[in-house]
């Protein structure tokens, strides 16, 4: 969404942009990064020197580089990558339109540009809105307080302004996303307030599916449950990270929760909201994680049987609480081998679920056509990271953003098969 804000500014500033085009043509790059992960570190610095490539091979005349990998690192990427032209971190980006060529203020435009202004690189049917940035959570493990710093939440009225004007845009599908979803609004007036928002952005005009990403289990709003039974337009869908369930484990993390008070959670959400979709993320590989602690987050997995489920092997970030004060002690090829029996597992139980959707009639929405098939999604999947249904293109045209209802005719581990309902 940074990127999708930047790029709204450089368009009123007269650039003409493309967003990860395959063959970049322009002669100005601006490379948004991530430094959540090793994987996305590695990948920022891999597409930096790639462009840093073609400015030295004179199809590129300026290279800047933004983001959270930027934001952690800013010393040390200046002195190894001097071809850049120049380092942003995470929020002073803005600051990149006074450096440009040509550059003007950006206070000359302060009333035109704000905050919600974006350029999608979605389909132009969902968007992405987050609603707040940081978090005041202290996992053991985690690097994105570190990045981000404490949680600070946007205006309600904000975030219902920026809904509003991407509906008028043609936008029916809002993924919300945050740090720590659940956390919305204590910063500012002590209270949690991601259910009144939700109840909100339901009731603006147009607004579809709403789905929601990365609640936290430690004193979890149970109101925002009554909102997603309530409203048709909420999807029943939660993307809930748990990270392991031993209590040696959520202890060692910094989790502030227990294995039984996260059973009990989910009993309770599961009841509460009757056949909601739950998306969680594990991870394997902790310092101090044995083979017993692996064993008893197999048993909860088996039990649970998750809708959705993603799972990382611990990857030790420099200046957390785990690199600091815990020896990274499992090997990496014993990581690895809990990796992929977990997913072994969870590829078992997600086949049986999907199976399970044969011959039910469901809602879709059609992201884009593949082929010879239609790509769409029901309710109870995000974008990019879950099952998707696909419907033969033979039978009827089909118009990418819109909603119809299929009849699911086959499945296999992580997609559907379908039909349109005639």
């Amino acid at each position: 969404m940074d990127s999708e804000r930047l790029m709204s500014q450089l368009e009123r500033k007269g650039y003409s942009c493309s967003h990860d085009a395959i063959r970049p043509q322009g002669e100005i790059a601006i490379i948004n990064t991530c430094g959540f992960i090793g994987d996305a570190k590695e990948e920022s610095i891999n597409t930096i020197l790639e462009f840093v490539e073609r400015k030295q091979s004179g199809k590129l005349s300026h290279l800047y580089v933004m983001g959270c990998l930027s934001q952690r690192y800013m010393e040390d990427l200046k002195a190894e990558i001097p071809e850049v032209d120049k380092f942003y971190g995470k929020f002073n980006f803005h600051d990149l339109l006074n450096d440009l060529p040509n550059a003007y203020s950006v206070q000359d435009c302060h009333n035109e540009v704000s905050a919600w202004h974006r350029h999608l690189t979605t389909p132009k049917h969902y968007a992405y809105v987050k609603i707040a940035e940081g978090c005041d959570r202290r996992c053991a493990y985690c690097a994105i307080p570190l990045i981000t710093g404490k949680h600070v939440s946007r205006p309600q009225e904000e975030i219902i302004k920026e809904v509003e004007e991407l509906v008028a845009q043609g936008v029916k599908e809002f993924q919300i996303i945050e740090q720590e979803l659940t956390y919305y609004g204590v910063d500012l007036n002590g209270e949690r307030q991601i259910a009144e928002l939700i109840r909100k952005m339901a009731d603006v005009k147009g607004v579809k599916w709403i789905r929601l990403h990365y609640a936290y289990p430690n004193q979890f709003p149970m109101e925002l449950l009554d909102v997603i039974r309530e409203k048709p337009n909420v999807c029943k869908y939660l993307d809930i990270a748990l990270q392991h369930i031993s209590n040696n484990m959520l202890e060692r993390m910094h989790r502030n929760v227990t294995k039984a008070e996260t059973i009990e959670l989910i009993k309770a959400i599961r009841k509460r909201v009757p056949g909601i979709c739950l998306r969680t993320t594990l991870m394997v590989g902790f310092p101090g994680e044995t083979e017993q602690d692996f064993e008893e987050l197999l048993d909860f997995v088996r039990e649970t049987r998750f809708e959705r489920m993603g799972a990382f092997a611990y990857s030790e970030e420099e200046g957390t609480y785990s690199a600091i004060n815990y020896q990274d002690d499992v090997p990496e090829e014993v990581k690895q081998a809990r990796l992929d029996k977990l997913m072994s597992l969870q590829q078992e139980i997600s086949s049986e679920i999907e199976e399970s959707k044969i011959g039910e009639e469901m809602k879709v929405v059609i992201d884009r056509r593949e082929g010879d098939y239609y790509i769409g999604r029901t309710e109870f999947s995000s974008p990019e990271v879950d099952p998707e249904v696909l419907i033969p293109a033979t039978s009827r045209r089909l118009r990418t953003g819109c909603f119809y209802n299929v009849r699911i005719t086959d499945a296999e581990a992580f997609d559907l098969y379908a039909e349109i309902k005639s």
